[in-house]
């Protein structure tokens, strides 16, 4: 009898309750992943606090505090509908940077990098550089979160997100650029354009041949 009880228990403890409330508009998979990307989006975040105190140039401070500020609100976006499912309170907005597009051609030697050894050495260059692998992975986990995302809504919001880092990513390189600390490569005249002529329009058809 004392047996019967205990496989009574554990297979009732299997069973999902009455009362429990279940979720209808999300899948199981979409809410692990999305848990992963309110997540990441959590450690940027915080890893922009700690950059902040070490920031010396105040063009990139100006630059961090813009991107904190804008990813709050699109953290709090994404939280609402990851809850809800439905049409949040603010919808997504656009990030639009300050500087412009001009970017610097050409490579000069410089001093080999190598990683730092104490907290003192930490620059300017390392810490744009920590921004933008920032920027840059949640521009990347974005769109694969989006794809495994069921509920429309948060699959939109996600989707919508994407271009907004890559404009921050952007943000933070021509900062770079501009600084020497990331520079770009040349092709000769004759590589480039061989390169830029390796393609050619195609006519439009209606319908695939058999």
């Amino acid at each position: 009898m004392q047996n019967m009880n205990q496989n009574q228990n554990q297979f009732s403890s299997t069973m999902p309750m009455n009362n429990q409330t279940m979720v209808k508009n999300r899948g199981g998979h979409e809410l692990f992943d999305g848990h992963e990307t309110i997540s990441s989006i959590i450690n940027m975040l915080d890893q922009y606090q700690m950059y902040a105190q070490y920031i010396k140039d105040p063009e990139l401070k100006s630059i961090a505090q813009r991107q904190a500020s804008f990813v709050t609100q699109m953290y709090n976006t994404v939280v609402e509908c990851y809850k809800t499912g439905k049409d949040p309170a603010v919808p997504t907005q656009q990030y639009r940077m300050t500087q412009n597009n001009n970017v610097i051609y050409g490579v000069k030697p410089g001093q080999p990098k190598k990683p730092i050894q104490s907290i003192n050495e930490i620059s300017d260059q390392g810490l744009s550089g920590y921004m933008m692998a920032n920027t840059k992975g949640l521009a990347t986990l974005l769109p694969m979160t989006a794809l495994e995302i069921n509920n429309p809504v948060l699959r939109r919001v996600l989707a919508d997100s994407v271009p907004n880092f890559i404009e921050m990513s952007y943000e933070i390189f021509l900062y770079q650029n501009k600084h020497g600390y990331y520079q770009v490569p040349e092709l000769t005249e004759q590589d480039a354009s061989i390169m830029l002529n390796s393609y050619t329009t195609t006519s439009q058809t209606g319908h695939m041949t058999h």
